[in-house]
């Protein structure tokens, strides 16, 4: 990558991503990899490989924080992995058979990445309608223990594949399913095993596309540089606006990344953007 010469053009992307998070929550994957891939050019799947490893790394003091809150249920955790693990696995391997950034790879990453873009911008800009629903659900009970755990096992297999392919789904997915699936829990203990739940798939998946060699540790490097200021910056923004506006904002970005990601597959000859990163 010519040593990363455009190196600061990088920390701005994890600067404007980690402020996104900070402030609402909503960012992540579902901002970072299509950016990677739109506008500098990246290969999907070393941009889907870098990111893993980058939202591994970013979240990991959220949960810490939560552990010491006692805002985790592990048990959660436990029977997401339980689907989670083995899935992204077996989708490492199946893409490292694929021979890693390959033309139909790369179109497969873009598909996959536009509609968990953009169903995580439909979640989020009906968030708290699904809430006020669930309050519902909260009067009625929750289903049976073994149905939720079965359900949840599901649900892993489901995201564990996703994240895997496209890096994104960890979270706001992931936490949507959680609050259909235990309406009784208190949000924060979702918000909180959801989080570790994607700390650990993000960091698996990533480990597998090292392996791979999709992932870049300088590019990595940028990118954390210009995060973790952006989500402190975030977090202190967040407290004196609109969180309903930030997150309305933040959906409306991440429909119109989803959308040229899925028009850019569309109307683009598959090809490997071959030499946008060297390995």
């Amino acid at each position: 990558m010519d040593a990363i010469g455009n190196g600061f053009g990088f920390s701005l992307a994890g600067l404007v991503v980690g402020t996104a998070v900070g402030a609402t929550g909503v960012g992540g994957g579902s901002l970072m990899t299509p950016i990677l891939i739109l506008f500098y050019g990246i290969s999907p799947a070393l941009a889907v490989g870098t990111d893993l490893l980058y939202a591994s790394i970013s979240k990991s003091f959220g949960v810490l924080l939560h552990g010491r809150n006692g805002s985790l249920d592990w048990k959660i955790v436990g029977w997401l992995s339980a689907g989670s693990v083995p899935a992204a696995l077996v989708t490492v391997f199946l893409l490292d058979q694929a021979g890693g950034s390959t033309p139909a790879l790369d179109r497969l990453i873009k598909f996959t990445l536009s509609g968990a873009v953009i169903v995580t911008a439909v979640f989020t800009l009906f968030q708290e309608l699904l809430a006020s629903r669930l309050n519902l659900g909260r009067a009625r009970g929750e289903l049976e223990p073994a149905m939720q755990r079965t359900l949840t096992v599901a649900a892993g297999v489901l995201i564990g594949a996703v994240v895997t392919i496209s890096s994104v789904g960890a979270g706001v997915i992931g936490m949507m399913i959680l609050l259909i699936l235990y309406p009784k829990h208190a949000p924060i203990r979702i918000v909180g095993s959801d989080l570790a739940h994607a700390v650990l798939i993000t960091a698996i998946a990533g480990a597998g596309h090292a392996r791979m060699g999709t992932v870049n540790y300088e590019l990595l490097g940028w990118l954390l540089i210009g995060a973790m200021p952006g989500i402190w910056i975030g977090s202190k923004l967040g407290f004196g606006m609109n969180p309903k506006m930030l997150k309305r904002v933040i959906a409306g970005i991440l429909i119109v990344v989803g959308s040229m990601t899925l028009w850019k597959t569309l109307h683009t000859t598959p090809s490997v953007v071959a030499g946008a990163v060297a390995r």
